[in-house]
């Protein structure tokens, strides 16, 4: 179990490879959940190629990485284990990423998005996110049908609970924290 102030790497898998990989700030790890910090400018990796969503082959996706920065004030992400989603806060509002339950592994937690996501505003506005990028993965057969309906309604349980304000909302990253760095090790799958 991880403790307040480490530095843990959270990953997007995908097909076997590192799509997304950034090195965050343990805030908080109990038995039902964990949250990170991600400070603004902290440096990690991203892929290189088209995203998913714009080939039509996975033989011809670019797998490499490249240098990504992270812009922005920050994000604070909670995640409940066994669930399919993560809530992010930002200062404009919450996001819910909608993915495959957390993995511990020897650098952090790893997970696999699954394309569609939700922006919830300040005011309780909400709306659906990359609902095409969904789309694309069931045409070419990297989502099933049956999972992308799981998906969809991993969000609509989300929203029915709302569980926005999170409670997490006034937390402040120590002032002694410094910005993360990817251990070594980060890449290792």
């Amino acid at each position: 179990m991880w403790s307040e102030g480490d530095v843990v790497v959270w990953r997007s898998l995908a097909f076997g490879h590192v799509r997304f990989a950034m090195p965050h700030v343990v805030v908080e790890q109990t038995s039902e959940q964990v949250v990170l910090w991600l400070p603004g400018d902290t440096r990690g990796k991203i892929f290189a190629g088209k995203p998913l969503h714009e080939i039509e082959r996975l033989d011809e996706a670019d797998w490499s990485l490249l240098d990504k920065v992270w812009q922005g004030e920050g994000v604070l992400k909670l995640h409940r284990f066994g669930t399919h989603h993560s809530l992010w806060y930002f200062e404009d509002g919450w996001y819910v990423n909608l993915e495959e339950p957390w993995r511990a592994s020897s650098v952090g937690w790893d997970t696999r998005d699954l394309a569609l996501d939700i922006v919830v505003e300040r005011d309780g506005s909400w709306r659906w996110k990359d609902e095409d990028h969904l789309a694309a993965a069931v045409e070419r057969g990297w989502i099933t049908p049956e999972k992308a309906s799981a998906v969809r309604a991993e969000g609509e349980r989300v929203l029915a609970a709302w569980p926005f304000p999170t409670g997490w909302e006034d937390w402040r990253p120590d002032p002694r924290w410094e910005v993360p760095h990817l251990p070594a090790g980060w890449d290792e799958t």
